[in-house]
Protein backbone atom coordinates (compact mmCIF):
# COMPACT_ATOMS: atom_id res chain seq x y z
CA UNK A 1 0.00 0.00 0.00
CA UNK A 2 1.33 3.44 -0.92
CA UNK A 3 2.43 5.72 1.87
CA UNK A 4 0.29 8.73 2.76
CA UNK A 5 3.23 10.90 3.78
CA UNK A 6 5.74 11.92 1.15
CA UNK A 7 8.86 13.98 1.80
CA UNK A 8 6.66 17.06 2.25
CA UNK A 9 3.48 15.85 3.95
CA UNK A 10 0.30 14.44 2.42
CA UNK A 11 -0.65 15.77 -1.03
CA UNK A 12 -3.21 15.16 -3.74
CA UNK A 13 -6.06 16.63 -5.77
CA UNK A 14 -8.37 18.30 -3.26
CA UNK A 15 -11.73 16.58 -2.70
CA UNK A 16 -10.62 13.65 -4.87
CA UNK A 17 -7.39 12.27 -3.45
CA UNK A 18 -7.06 14.61 -0.48
CA UNK A 19 -10.66 14.44 0.74
CA UNK A 20 -12.33 16.05 3.77
CA UNK A 21 -12.63 12.55 5.22
CA UNK A 22 -8.86 12.05 4.95
CA UNK A 23 -8.22 15.50 6.44
CA UNK A 24 -10.60 14.67 9.33
CA UNK A 25 -8.77 11.38 9.94
CA UNK A 26 -5.38 13.10 9.76
CA UNK A 27 -6.59 15.57 12.39
CA UNK A 28 -7.86 12.79 14.64
CA UNK A 29 -4.82 10.57 14.27
CA UNK A 30 -2.38 13.48 14.56
CA UNK A 31 -3.97 14.86 17.72
CA UNK A 32 -4.24 11.36 19.19
CA UNK A 33 -0.54 10.64 18.65
CA UNK A 34 0.38 14.07 20.05
CA UNK A 35 -1.90 13.52 23.07
CA UNK A 36 0.43 10.75 24.20
CA UNK A 37 2.89 13.54 24.98
CA UNK A 38 0.30 16.02 26.28
CA UNK A 39 -3.27 15.34 27.38
CA UNK A 40 -4.84 18.24 25.45
CA UNK A 41 -2.50 19.25 22.62
CA UNK A 42 -2.77 22.68 21.00
CA UNK A 43 -2.44 22.64 17.21
CA UNK A 44 -1.80 25.77 15.13
CA UNK A 45 -3.30 25.70 11.61
CA UNK A 46 -2.37 27.93 8.66
CA UNK A 47 -3.13 27.71 4.95
CA UNK A 48 -2.39 29.23 1.56
CA UNK A 49 -4.94 30.84 -0.78
CA UNK A 50 -6.34 27.74 -2.55
CA UNK A 51 -10.11 27.49 -2.77
CA UNK A 52 -9.97 24.07 -1.09
CA UNK A 53 -8.16 25.45 1.96
CA UNK A 54 -11.34 26.32 3.89
CA UNK A 55 -12.83 22.86 3.36
CA UNK A 56 -9.69 21.04 4.47
CA UNK A 57 -9.09 23.41 7.39
CA UNK A 58 -12.56 22.78 8.80
CA UNK A 59 -12.29 19.01 8.33
CA UNK A 60 -8.83 18.87 9.87
CA UNK A 61 -9.93 21.04 12.79
CA UNK A 62 -12.98 18.84 13.41
CA UNK A 63 -10.75 15.78 13.63
CA UNK A 64 -8.45 17.45 16.16
CA UNK A 65 -11.38 18.71 18.26
CA UNK A 66 -13.05 15.28 18.18
CA UNK A 67 -10.21 13.71 20.16
CA UNK A 68 -9.83 16.56 22.63
CA UNK A 69 -7.18 18.70 20.99
CA UNK A 70 -7.48 22.48 20.80
CA UNK A 71 -7.01 24.47 17.60
CA UNK A 72 -5.70 27.94 16.82
CA UNK A 73 -6.49 29.05 13.26
CA UNK A 74 -4.16 31.78 12.00
CA UNK A 75 -5.53 32.00 8.44
CA UNK A 76 -3.53 32.61 5.27
CA UNK A 77 0.18 32.69 6.10
CA UNK A 78 3.36 31.24 4.56
CA UNK A 79 4.46 27.77 5.58
CA UNK A 80 7.55 29.14 7.39
CA UNK A 81 5.28 31.47 9.37
CA UNK A 82 3.64 28.43 10.95
CA UNK A 83 7.05 26.94 11.76
CA UNK A 84 7.88 30.21 13.54
CA UNK A 85 4.52 30.82 15.22
CA UNK A 86 4.24 27.32 16.65
CA UNK A 87 7.18 28.29 18.86
CA UNK A 88 5.82 31.74 19.69
CA UNK A 89 2.44 30.34 20.70
CA UNK A 90 4.10 27.42 22.51
CA UNK A 91 1.77 25.09 20.61
CA UNK A 92 2.33 21.36 20.51
CA UNK A 93 2.21 21.16 16.71
CA UNK A 94 1.61 23.23 13.61
CA UNK A 95 -0.20 22.23 10.42
CA UNK A 96 0.03 23.90 7.02
CA UNK A 97 -2.63 23.32 4.37
CA UNK A 98 -0.81 23.93 1.09
CA UNK A 99 0.52 22.19 -2.01
CA UNK A 100 3.38 24.66 -2.39
CA UNK A 101 4.22 25.31 -6.07
CA UNK A 102 1.56 22.94 -7.50
CA UNK A 103 -1.57 24.10 -9.40
CA UNK A 104 -4.60 25.25 -7.40
CA UNK A 105 -6.59 22.00 -7.69
CA UNK A 106 -3.96 20.24 -5.54
CA UNK A 107 -3.58 20.69 -1.83
CA UNK A 108 -1.56 19.21 0.99
CA UNK A 109 -1.31 18.82 4.74
CA UNK A 110 2.07 19.17 6.43
CA UNK A 111 2.84 18.90 10.15
CA UNK A 112 5.46 20.67 12.26
CA UNK A 113 6.44 19.73 15.80
CA UNK A 114 6.54 22.10 18.76
CA UNK A 115 10.04 23.27 17.81
CA UNK A 116 9.05 24.21 14.26
CA UNK A 117 10.68 21.23 12.57
CA UNK A 118 8.89 18.72 10.35
CA UNK A 119 7.59 15.71 12.26
CA UNK A 120 9.95 12.83 12.90
CA UNK A 121 9.48 9.87 10.58
CA UNK A 122 8.31 7.70 13.48
CA UNK A 123 5.50 10.08 14.40
CA UNK A 124 4.39 10.29 10.76
CA UNK A 125 4.42 6.49 10.61
CA UNK A 126 2.30 6.27 13.77
CA UNK A 127 -0.26 8.67 12.29
CA UNK A 128 -0.24 6.85 8.98
CA UNK A 129 -0.63 3.44 10.66
CA UNK A 130 -3.78 4.58 12.47
CA UNK A 131 -5.35 5.79 9.22
CA UNK A 132 -4.26 2.86 7.05
CA UNK A 133 -5.52 0.31 9.57
CA UNK A 134 -8.74 2.27 10.07
CA UNK A 135 -8.26 2.37 13.85
CA UNK A 136 -10.97 4.41 15.59
CA UNK A 137 -9.05 6.61 18.02
CA UNK A 138 -12.05 8.84 18.69
CA UNK A 139 -13.69 6.68 21.36
CA UNK A 140 -16.59 9.14 20.92
CA UNK A 141 -15.61 11.34 23.84
CA UNK A 142 -18.24 13.80 25.03
CA UNK A 143 -18.74 16.73 27.34
CA UNK A 144 -15.81 18.83 28.47
CA UNK A 145 -13.29 16.38 26.98
CA UNK A 146 -13.93 17.75 23.48
CA UNK A 147 -11.51 20.30 22.09
CA UNK A 148 -12.25 23.90 21.19
CA UNK A 149 -10.98 26.64 18.90
CA UNK A 150 -8.80 29.17 20.70
CA UNK A 151 -8.09 32.77 19.81
CA UNK A 152 -4.51 33.72 19.08
CA UNK A 153 -3.15 36.09 21.69
CA UNK A 154 -1.74 38.51 19.12
CA UNK A 155 -1.93 39.44 15.44
CA UNK A 156 -0.18 36.45 13.87
CA UNK A 157 0.69 38.29 10.65
CA UNK A 158 2.27 41.13 12.62
CA UNK A 159 4.26 38.70 14.76
CA UNK A 160 5.66 37.03 11.67
CA UNK A 161 6.40 40.31 9.87
CA UNK A 162 8.20 41.67 12.95
CA UNK A 163 10.28 38.48 13.12
CA UNK A 164 11.28 38.78 9.46
CA UNK A 165 12.27 42.42 9.89
CA UNK A 166 14.50 41.42 12.81
CA UNK A 167 16.61 39.21 10.54
CA UNK A 168 18.07 42.10 8.50
CA UNK A 169 20.31 44.78 9.98
CA UNK A 170 21.10 46.98 6.97
CA UNK A 171 19.24 50.04 5.72
CA UNK A 172 17.21 49.33 2.57
CA UNK A 173 15.17 52.53 2.52
CA UNK A 174 14.49 53.69 -1.04
CA UNK A 175 15.72 50.47 -2.63
CA UNK A 176 13.61 49.72 -5.70
CA UNK A 177 12.23 46.17 -5.47
CA UNK A 178 9.58 44.18 -7.36
CA UNK A 179 7.82 41.32 -5.56
CA UNK A 180 5.92 38.43 -7.12
CA UNK A 181 3.79 36.70 -4.48
CA UNK A 182 2.41 33.94 -6.75
CA UNK A 183 -1.13 34.90 -5.67
CA UNK A 184 -0.28 32.77 -2.68
CA UNK A 185 0.43 32.78 1.03
CA UNK A 186 2.93 35.67 0.95
CA UNK A 187 0.58 38.17 -0.68
CA UNK A 188 0.23 40.20 2.53
CA UNK A 189 3.40 39.44 4.48
CA UNK A 190 6.02 40.11 1.78
CA UNK A 191 4.74 43.53 0.79
CA UNK A 192 4.26 44.54 4.41
CA UNK A 193 7.82 43.54 5.36
CA UNK A 194 9.43 45.55 2.57
CA UNK A 195 7.20 48.59 2.93
CA UNK A 196 7.81 48.75 6.68
CA UNK A 197 11.55 48.55 6.00
CA UNK A 198 11.21 51.58 3.71
CA UNK A 199 11.82 49.99 0.32
CA UNK A 200 10.24 51.37 -2.86
CA UNK A 201 8.05 48.35 -3.63
CA UNK A 202 5.99 47.24 -6.62
CA UNK A 203 4.01 44.02 -6.30
CA UNK A 204 2.55 41.53 -8.76
CA UNK A 205 0.81 38.23 -8.04
CA UNK A 206 -0.89 39.68 -4.96
CA UNK A 207 -4.56 39.30 -5.88
CA UNK A 208 -5.49 35.71 -4.98
CA UNK A 209 -8.85 34.39 -6.15
CA UNK A 210 -8.54 30.85 -4.83
CA UNK A 211 -7.80 29.47 -8.29
CA UNK A 212 -4.90 31.60 -9.56
CA UNK A 213 -2.16 30.52 -7.14
CA UNK A 214 1.09 29.81 -9.06
CA UNK A 215 -0.75 30.52 -12.34
CA UNK A 216 1.91 31.94 -14.68
CA UNK A 217 3.49 33.71 -11.73
CA UNK A 218 5.74 33.14 -8.74
CA UNK A 219 9.04 31.30 -8.44
CA UNK A 220 8.13 28.61 -11.01
CA UNK A 221 7.08 31.21 -13.63
CA UNK A 222 9.27 34.30 -13.20
CA UNK A 223 8.73 35.67 -16.73
CA UNK A 224 6.35 38.47 -15.69
CA UNK A 225 8.66 39.45 -12.87
CA UNK A 226 11.60 39.62 -15.27
CA UNK A 227 9.64 41.98 -17.53
CA UNK A 228 8.48 44.15 -14.63
CA UNK A 229 11.96 44.51 -13.13
CA UNK A 230 13.34 45.82 -16.44
CA UNK A 231 10.30 48.02 -17.10
CA UNK A 232 10.44 49.59 -13.63
CA UNK A 233 14.20 49.94 -13.54
CA UNK A 234 14.26 48.01 -10.26
CA UNK A 235 17.40 46.81 -8.52
CA UNK A 236 16.04 43.33 -7.91
CA UNK A 237 12.96 41.16 -8.31
CA UNK A 238 11.91 38.57 -5.74
CA UNK A 239 9.54 35.70 -6.56
CA UNK A 240 8.00 33.31 -4.03
CA UNK A 241 6.02 30.12 -4.56
CA UNK A 242 2.48 29.39 -3.37
CA UNK A 243 3.39 28.74 0.26
CA UNK A 244 6.39 31.12 0.22
CA UNK A 245 9.07 28.69 1.35
CA UNK A 246 11.07 29.24 -1.87
CA UNK A 247 12.78 32.23 -3.45
CA UNK A 248 13.84 32.84 -7.04
CA UNK A 249 15.45 36.24 -7.66
CA UNK A 250 15.79 38.38 -10.78
CA UNK A 251 18.71 40.78 -11.27
CA UNK A 252 18.42 44.35 -12.55
CA UNK A 253 18.94 43.11 -16.13
CA UNK A 254 15.93 40.79 -15.87
CA UNK A 255 17.96 37.58 -15.55
CA UNK A 256 16.98 34.79 -13.19
CA UNK A 257 19.18 34.16 -10.15
CA UNK A 258 18.35 30.63 -8.97
CA UNK A 259 18.79 29.00 -5.59
CA UNK A 260 22.34 27.84 -6.31
CA UNK A 261 23.55 31.36 -7.02
CA UNK A 262 21.59 32.84 -4.10
CA UNK A 263 23.13 30.32 -1.69
CA UNK A 264 26.61 31.14 -3.02
CA UNK A 265 26.07 34.89 -2.63
CA UNK A 266 24.69 34.53 0.89
CA UNK A 267 27.36 32.02 1.93
CA UNK A 268 30.04 34.49 0.85
CA UNK A 269 28.34 37.21 2.92
CA UNK A 270 28.18 34.93 5.96
CA UNK A 271 31.83 33.99 5.51
CA UNK A 272 32.91 37.62 5.19
CA UNK A 273 30.99 38.55 8.35
CA UNK A 274 32.36 35.61 10.34
CA UNK A 275 29.01 33.82 10.61
CA UNK A 276 29.58 30.83 8.33
CA UNK A 277 30.18 28.00 10.82
CA UNK A 278 33.16 25.85 9.80
CA UNK A 279 33.03 27.50 6.34
CA UNK A 280 30.40 24.84 5.53
CA UNK A 281 27.43 24.85 3.12
CA UNK A 282 24.86 22.08 2.57
CA UNK A 283 23.32 21.27 -0.83
CA UNK A 284 21.77 18.37 -2.73
CA UNK A 285 23.16 16.16 -5.49
CA UNK A 286 21.33 18.35 -8.02
CA UNK A 287 23.30 21.49 -7.20
CA UNK A 288 25.22 22.71 -10.21
CA UNK A 289 28.90 21.91 -10.72
CA UNK A 290 29.54 25.65 -10.91
CA UNK A 291 28.03 25.99 -7.43
CA UNK A 292 30.60 23.59 -6.01
CA UNK A 293 33.52 25.13 -7.89
CA UNK A 294 32.61 28.64 -6.70
CA UNK A 295 32.28 27.66 -3.05
CA UNK A 296 35.59 25.82 -3.26
CA UNK A 297 37.19 28.94 -4.74
CA UNK A 298 36.19 31.04 -1.71
CA UNK A 299 37.41 28.43 0.77
CA UNK A 300 34.15 26.69 1.62
CA UNK A 301 33.33 23.00 1.86
CA UNK A 302 30.01 21.54 0.68
CA UNK A 303 28.08 18.69 2.25
CA UNK A 304 25.94 16.89 -0.34
CA UNK A 305 22.61 15.20 0.45
CA UNK A 306 19.80 13.47 -1.40
CA UNK A 307 17.22 15.69 -3.11
CA UNK A 308 14.73 17.23 -0.67
CA UNK A 309 14.85 19.95 1.95
CA UNK A 310 14.21 17.34 4.65
CA UNK A 311 17.58 15.75 3.93
CA UNK A 312 19.32 19.12 3.74
CA UNK A 313 17.96 20.05 7.17
CA UNK A 314 18.88 16.69 8.71
CA UNK A 315 22.48 17.15 7.60
CA UNK A 316 22.61 20.76 8.80
CA UNK A 317 21.37 19.79 12.25
CA UNK A 318 24.09 17.12 12.48
CA UNK A 319 26.94 19.39 11.39
CA UNK A 320 25.88 22.80 12.74
CA UNK A 321 25.85 24.25 9.22
CA UNK A 322 23.89 27.51 9.07
CA UNK A 323 23.02 27.69 5.35
CA UNK A 324 21.83 25.04 2.92
CA UNK A 325 19.28 24.48 0.21
CA UNK A 326 18.37 23.61 -3.34
CA UNK A 327 18.43 25.04 -6.87
CA UNK A 328 14.66 25.47 -6.63
CA UNK A 329 15.15 28.29 -4.13
CA UNK A 330 14.30 26.36 -0.98
CA UNK A 331 17.00 27.78 1.30
CA UNK A 332 17.40 27.23 5.05
CA UNK A 333 19.10 29.84 7.24
CA UNK A 334 19.35 27.78 10.40
CA UNK A 335 20.68 30.68 12.45
CA UNK A 336 17.27 32.35 11.95
CA UNK A 337 14.64 29.65 11.51
CA UNK A 338 13.89 25.94 11.14
CA UNK A 339 12.73 25.61 7.54
CA UNK A 340 13.00 27.21 4.11
CA UNK A 341 11.53 30.73 4.11
CA UNK A 342 11.33 32.64 0.83
CA UNK A 343 10.86 36.08 2.37
CA UNK A 344 13.64 35.55 4.91
CA UNK A 345 15.93 34.29 2.13
CA UNK A 346 15.14 37.39 0.08
CA UNK A 347 16.08 39.62 3.01
CA UNK A 348 19.44 37.84 3.34
CA UNK A 349 20.06 38.30 -0.39
CA UNK A 350 19.19 42.00 -0.10
CA UNK A 351 21.58 42.30 2.84
CA UNK A 352 24.34 40.65 0.78
CA UNK A 353 23.71 43.16 -2.01
CA UNK A 354 23.86 46.13 0.34
CA UNK A 355 27.06 44.95 2.00
CA UNK A 356 28.71 44.18 -1.34
CA UNK A 357 27.67 47.40 -3.02
CA UNK A 358 27.58 45.99 -6.55
CA UNK A 359 24.53 45.25 -8.72
CA UNK A 360 23.11 41.75 -8.31
CA UNK A 361 24.07 40.91 -11.90
CA UNK A 362 27.78 41.38 -11.13
CA UNK A 363 27.54 39.31 -7.97
CA UNK A 364 25.69 36.50 -9.75
CA UNK A 365 28.10 36.48 -12.70
CA UNK A 366 30.94 35.49 -10.35
CA UNK A 367 29.30 32.05 -10.18
CA UNK A 368 29.67 30.20 -13.47
CA UNK A 369 26.66 27.93 -13.86
CA UNK A 370 27.28 24.99 -16.20
CA UNK A 371 24.60 23.95 -18.70
CA UNK A 372 22.54 21.16 -17.20
CA UNK A 373 20.41 18.58 -19.02
CA UNK A 374 17.91 16.23 -17.39
CA UNK A 375 16.37 13.29 -19.21
CA UNK A 376 14.03 10.62 -17.85
CA UNK A 377 14.40 6.95 -18.77
CA UNK A 378 11.14 5.01 -18.46
CA UNK A 379 11.79 1.68 -16.73
CA UNK A 380 9.78 -0.96 -14.92
CA UNK A 381 9.44 -0.24 -11.22
CA UNK A 382 11.35 -3.32 -10.15
CA UNK A 383 14.24 -2.38 -12.47
CA UNK A 384 14.95 1.11 -11.17
CA UNK A 385 18.25 0.14 -9.54
CA UNK A 386 19.48 -2.58 -11.89
CA UNK A 387 21.66 -0.11 -13.80
CA UNK A 388 23.95 0.05 -10.76
CA UNK A 389 25.30 -3.43 -11.53
CA UNK A 390 24.85 -3.63 -15.30
CA UNK A 391 28.27 -3.80 -17.04
CA UNK A 392 27.09 -2.15 -20.28
CA UNK A 393 25.53 0.81 -18.50
CA UNK A 394 28.50 1.17 -16.18
CA UNK A 395 30.79 1.20 -19.22
CA UNK A 396 28.66 3.95 -20.82
CA UNK A 397 28.88 6.01 -17.63
CA UNK A 398 32.66 5.61 -17.51
CA UNK A 399 32.93 6.65 -21.17
CA UNK A 400 30.88 9.79 -20.54
CA UNK A 401 32.97 10.70 -17.48
CA UNK A 402 36.11 10.43 -19.59
CA UNK A 403 34.59 12.68 -22.27
CA UNK A 404 33.75 15.32 -19.67
CA UNK A 405 37.37 15.27 -18.43
CA UNK A 406 36.64 16.94 -15.09
CA UNK A 407 34.73 19.81 -16.74
CA UNK A 408 31.34 18.26 -16.13
CA UNK A 409 29.57 15.51 -14.27
CA UNK A 410 26.97 12.81 -14.65
CA UNK A 411 24.35 11.86 -12.08
CA UNK A 412 21.93 8.95 -12.41
CA UNK A 413 19.26 8.40 -9.78
CA UNK A 414 16.04 6.40 -9.59
CA UNK A 415 12.86 8.40 -9.04
CA UNK A 416 11.40 7.96 -5.59
CA UNK A 417 7.80 8.09 -6.82
CA UNK A 418 7.69 7.10 -10.50
CA UNK A 419 8.98 4.21 -12.70
CA UNK A 420 11.80 6.40 -13.98
CA UNK A 421 15.57 6.67 -13.83
CA UNK A 422 16.70 10.29 -14.08
CA UNK A 423 19.84 11.08 -16.08
CA UNK A 424 21.48 14.44 -15.41
CA UNK A 425 24.55 15.76 -17.21
CA UNK A 426 26.44 19.00 -16.75
CA UNK A 427 29.19 20.32 -18.94
CA UNK A 428 30.49 23.32 -20.87
CA UNK A 429 28.70 22.48 -24.18
CA UNK A 430 24.91 22.15 -24.10
CA UNK A 431 24.58 20.31 -27.42
CA UNK A 432 27.11 17.62 -26.55
CA UNK A 433 25.75 16.89 -23.06
CA UNK A 434 22.19 16.81 -24.44
CA UNK A 435 23.19 14.15 -26.95
CA UNK A 436 25.01 12.11 -24.29
CA UNK A 437 22.09 12.32 -21.83
CA UNK A 438 19.56 11.24 -24.46
CA UNK A 439 21.72 8.32 -25.58
CA UNK A 440 22.13 7.05 -22.02
CA UNK A 441 18.44 7.52 -21.19
CA UNK A 442 17.48 5.57 -24.32
CA UNK A 443 19.86 2.76 -23.36
CA UNK A 444 18.34 2.55 -19.88
CA UNK A 445 14.81 2.46 -21.31
CA UNK A 446 15.67 -0.27 -23.80
CA UNK A 447 17.34 -2.45 -21.17
CA UNK A 448 15.00 -1.99 -18.23
CA UNK A 449 11.75 -0.62 -19.63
Amino acid sequence: MARLFGTDGVRGVANSELTPELAFNLGKAGAYVLSKQKERPVVLIGKDTRISGDMLEDALSAGILAVGGNVIKVGVLPTPAIAYLVRRYKADAGVVISASHNPFEYNGIKFFNSKGFKLDDQIEEDIEDIIMRNIDVNSHITGDKLGKCLEGSEDSLKMYVDFLKSTIDVDIRGMKIVLDCANGASYQAAERVYRELGADVAVIGNRPTGVNINDACGSTHPEKLQEEVVRAGAEVGLAFDGDADRLIAVDEKGRVVDGDRTICICAKMLKNTGKLVDERVTATVMSNLGFHKYLESIGCTTDVTAVGDRYVLERMLKTGCVIGGEQSGHIIFLNHTTTGDGILSSLQLIKAMKLDGRPLSEMADEIKIYPQVLRNAKVRGENKRKFEEDPDILADIERIEQLLEGEGRILIRPSGTEPLVRVMLEGPELDSITKLAEELANSLSRKFG
